[in-house]
This record gives C-alpha cells, structure tokens and sequence, in this order.
C-alpha cells in the first residue's frame, strides 16, 4: 500500500496499533544516492576497519535522503500463519518555518530506481514529512519567537497573496462572516493560519480539509476565547505532530521494541538515526549504542542468509529476491506442514500476483518473509530433520534458533564480516596480504596497479612507498592466481607481505637501530684507541 503525505495522518493511528501488535518488522529504504564522491577516497574499501567505513559511510548519509521507505509488519494470527501489512512510505525532508535540508542526488541512483519504476513525482509532491530531534527543537523555537519565518520563495508568495486577499475582504466584513482561502498545500495550512492570526487581531482561521481554510472575523473577546480552546488546530503541540510526520511512526517503532529485519541493513540503520533520530555522531561506537537503545533486536537476513549457503546445499543467491525464490522453491517447504504460511493482507495483495524488485515496501515484503524461512530451516536443521518438528514453532522459538546472527548487520568488504551492535565486532580472516615492487614504472598510482589486475581478479590498492603497494583480495583463488600467472611481469615484482620485511616502520626503526649500533660501535673502538 502507498502512503504519501495526504492520507498518512489519517491512517498513523491504525499504523501504530499493528506495529504494537506486530510479531516483528521488516523495513527497506531507497536512497538518492549510496556512496557519495566527495572527498575523494570515499568508497568503500577491504583496507577499511568498522570505524572507519562508518566515517565514509557518514559522509554519503549526510548528503543523500530517503525519497522510500517500506515497512511490513508481520502478525503472527494463528499458529503458522503470518499477515502481513506492507506499505510505502513516499518521504520528503520538513520544509516548514526556516528549516530547509540541502540533499544530493546521484544520476545513477535516478536512472537505477526509474528503471524500475519509481514515482518522482509522489516523492516531490506527496512526500511525508520527517524531522530528527535537532530540527524539531529549532522549529519548537521559532514557534515560541514572536516572528514566523519561512524557508520556502514558493511559501513566502502564497502568504502574500493570502494576506492580500485577507486585507481587502476585511475592511467590509461584518463580524462573523466568513471567507475560503483555497489550493494551500501541506505546511501553507499551517503558514497561512499563523501569519494571519499574528497580523489581524480580530480574525480567526480554521482547517476545512481539502486545501482549504476558513478565515472568521471575530471580536477580541471570541477570539481569545478561541485561542484558549483545545480544538485550536494552530497550537504548537499539533503543528509540531504534523512537522514531524513520519517521525511519528520512527517513534512508534522505537517504543514498540520490536525485531527489525533488514537485508543488508547498516545504510537503513544510519539513515534513521540521522533523518529521525539525531544527526549521526562522529564516534562510531556511539552510533552503535545509539542504534542498540532504539532498537534492543536487530537481524539482517544477508548474514543469515550467507550462513545457509554454507551449511545447506542451495544454490548461492546474489540478491534478496533470489534468497526469497531459492528459499520458496525448496522441498524442505513443500513437506511440512509446520512451515510458515506468509499471508498477504488484502490491500497488499498485489505483490501476491507480481514481483517488484527495488519497490521499498515489496523489499521489506521479502526480507520478512527470507527472514521466516531460514529461521525454520536452521530450525529443522537443529533437531536433524523436518519431521522432528512436530508442533508449529513460535516466533521465539525461531529467535532462539537465530540467536547467534541477532544484531549482527553484514559488513559488505571490510575488516570484519558483520557489524556486533550487542558488543565487539569479530575481525574476519582474509587472503594473505601481497606486495608489488614496481620496476621501470615511473609515477605509477594506485589507480594503475590496480586497472593492471582488473581483467583478470579484484584486488583492493594501498599505496605503501613510492614504488611499492599492498594487494588485498577476499578470495584465496585471486591471490593464488597472481602469485602464478604474474611471475614474469615485466614491470611487477609480486610476493606476500611480511611485516617484518616490508614494513617502512620496521624498516624505519631497523635503519635507525644500525646507525645507533655503528655509531657505538665506532664511539667503543675510539676510545680503546689509545
């Protein structure tokens, strides 16, 4: 189901009641960009430590938004069967009062989500509004302030033409009479009210729904009895609901506690600390406090997944909708009965009947759903057999099942296999490292070494001095093969880093240890001389 910023209000209260009631949440998002070229060096890289891809990953968050988010909700009715609400959540940054989010767009990641069908348009125009807690504390402040400041030339010509409109009707108007202000969209409701109300002082406004408002002339006395009325649809408290927006539900989210389910998730993760919690902290060990706090259970089904392969004689899956195929298609869930039955709710029917692949709220759809039966094949798998589970399994029965892979999110090329929000992260073991000596090469960059080995196998680049560099693969296979085939490079001399060797540290502190010995050596011969 699509939900933009015309219809989210009405339904955040139904919204709220299933995730209270949920068994657990899958979310995914699309972004307007993923890794961002400024500065340079900014991708990612084998040679990054945790602590360090999370800076270069900082980065790109702070510069790309969110136009998508998908969140399904799955309820576990009765027995083996779960119901599942998915939606689509169309967001686009608060542009009321004098907040105004700069946002990158990457041309790559346009053409990718046009390929597969994404509407700009309801991103542009019927996105949900969202705010971090910086944001809404600055807004709280200029609520508070006597002056009503605007962000937006497009907003700041509508009030002109309201007040406009306002002065001339008033000057005849007799009290009680009324006038419609019609086509204001989103926070101009908003806007308008305000501006209105602080410059005439016998006027009062009212939402009627539909971009349209109401303006009242009244008197003093009415008017101040109107303002202290808890139906004031202006009161700071309800204009800071609806500037927060969808921060609302990330809110709901966080007080429910439940599991949230990601494929491939620390890009998710960030995104919501930085668009609806806090901006992201420099410290990346804060982020993963930060992140453990809101949410206590974390499963990305990539890590579980990559586990499955190893241990169950499937066909590797490069993607989430062939994890979800593979894992449909296996015989394991066409015998058992106790398997879960994954139910469509009917405004979600649609992707019952036809895959949509890179769609927010179809993606959450799967990883829930990848999510259900890997948690039921390491299951069966743990008691040796699908006929020994013999009552249907409850969801905390696959928790326990899952326990080793909860809040660990998969670390795609890096120093360690999975980020550990729940304690410290495990460094994983990679190939040997390798070190090229360059020959007859004059000025060669990382660049170049590596364009030199990129048709045949993938190695990550690190320059080590100025004719030497260090090669780093996470494939066994691709380091055997260089060490073969590459022998007779006319300008390579390629081996295995050996600290000890090829360090310039090492190699540093021995040249400055010889020098010391030489010189005492020749201090201890002077001065037996005589």
């Amino acid at each position: 189901m699509e939900v933009g910023a015309a219809c989210f209000e009405r339904r955040l209260s139904r919204l709220q009641s299933r995730i209270r009631r949920a068994a657990f949440l899958a979310l995914d998002m699309e972004f307007t960009g993923l890794h961002s070229t400024f500065p340079q060096n900014n991708d990612p890289s084998l040679f990054d430590s945790p602590a360090e891809r999370y800076l270069k990953a900082r980065r790109s968050v702070q510069h790309f938004t969110v136009p998508q988010l998908g969140l399904a909700i799955f309820s576990n009715e009765n027995s083996n069967k779960y119901v599942v609400h998915s939606y689509n959540f169309f967001l686009f940054p608060s542009t009321m009062g004098t907040t105004d989010v700069e946002f990158t767009i990457s041309a790559s990641s346009i053409q990718f989500l046009s390929h597969y069908g994404f509407d700009y348009n309801k991103f542009l125009k019927d996105g949900i509004p969202y705010m971090n807690d910086v944001q809404e504390k600055i807004l709280s402040q200029h609520l508070s302030a006597s002056s009503w400041k605007h962000s937006s030339s497009l907003d700041r010509d509508v009030l002109k033409k309201a007040i406009d409109k306002v002065t001339c009707w008033i000057a005849a108007a007799e009290e009680e009479e009324t006038m419609i202000l019609q086509d204001l969209s989103g926070y101009q409701m908003f806007d308008v009210q305000l501006v209105l109300r602080r410059a005439f002082q016998n006027v009062w406004t009212q939402p009627l729904g539909g971009k349209k408002v109401m303006v009242k002339k009244v008197s003093p006395q009415h008017r101040q009895l109107l303002e202290n009325s808890r139906y004031d649809y202006c009161q700071k408290e309800r204009i800071l609901l609806s500037a927060r927006g969808f921060t609302n539900l990330f809110q709901t989210l966080v007080r429910a506690k439940k599991p949230l389910v990601g494929h491939n998730m620390l890009m998710d993760l960030m995104h919501l600390h930085d668009k609806f919690y806090k901006p992201l902290p420099e410290s990346y060990e804060e982020f993963k406090r930060n992140i453990h706090n809101l949410f206590p259970v974390l499963i990305d089904t990539k890590t579980v997944t990559k586990s499955i392969w190893k241990k169950c004689p499937f066909p590797r899956a490069s993607d989430l909708l062939e994890a979800y195929t593979i894992l449909c298609s296996s015989n394991l869930n066409l015998k058992d009965p106790t398997c879960p039955v994954i139910a469509l709710a009917s405004d979600c029917s649609r992707y019952a009947e036809k895959k949509f692949p890179h769609e927010a709220g179809y993606d959450a759809f799967l990883c829930g759903s990848v999510l259900l039966k890997s948690a039921h094949l390491l299951l069966c798998r743990h008691t040796e057999c699908s006929e020994a589970v013999e009552a249907v399994p409850s969801f905390s029965q696959y928790l326990t099942v899952l326990a080793k892979y909860l809040n660990k999110v998969n670390f795609i090329r890096g120093g360690v296999s999975s980020i550990n929000f729940s304690g410290e992260d495990t460094p994983c073991r990679h190939p040997p490292l390798l070190v090229v000596h360059v020959q007859g090469w004059p000025e060669v960059n990382e660049r170049q070494i590596y364009q030199e080995f990129k048709a045949f196998c993938r190695f990550d680049v690190r320059r080590l001095s100025k004719n030497q560099f260090i090669l780093l693969s996470n494939k066994f296979k691709h380091v055997r093969f260089v060490l073969r085939d590459f022998k007779h490079h006319p300008h390579l001399r390629i081996s295995v880093y050996r600290h000890w060797r090829h360090s310039p540290q090492v190699n540093c502190l021995l040249r400055v240890s010889g020098i010391v010995v030489v010189w005492s050596l020749l201090a201890f011969a002077l001065g037996e001389a005589p």
